[in-house]
């Protein structure tokens, strides 16, 4: 990535966090919200851009519009609204199980190796 990308980077997570300060304050409680548990579970594309988080802000901007609360955009369980959002994609998750099995998978034809051996 040149630094004319980090700088365009920059300014379109600029103008996105400015939208989100534009939301009424319900909004942008529960956006914030969104966006902690995205980081932390979400997709693995997530790092790659803001799309879905952009998504969200449109959903939240026609939410507010129409006079919505929040939760009767995301309803109650917002928790269940990410994982809807991300049902299809890569999540870090998926990631640290994989990660997981491979190791156990690895630790077990070691171990069978060794049991081979002294046979």
């Amino acid at each position: 990535m040149g630094i004319k990308d980090m700088i365009e980077d920059k300014r379109a997570w600029r103008a996105h966090t400015a939208r989100v300060k534009d939301l009424p304050k319900d909004y942008q409680v529960v956006y914030k919200e969104i966006q902690k548990y995205l980081f932390k579970v979400g997709p693995v594309e997530l790092t790659e851009g803001i799309e879905l988080l952009s998504g969200i802000v449109d959903l939240f901007e026609e939410g507010a519009a129409l006079g919505k609360g929040v939760l009767e955009v995301t309803g109650k369980d917002v928790a269940a609204f990410c994982d809807d959002l991300v049902k299809d994609s890569k999540t870090y998750e998926d990631v640290f199980q994989e990660s997981v099995a491979k190791e156990v998978d690895k630790a077990m034809k070691k171990a069978m190796h060794k049991v081979k051996q002294r046979s």
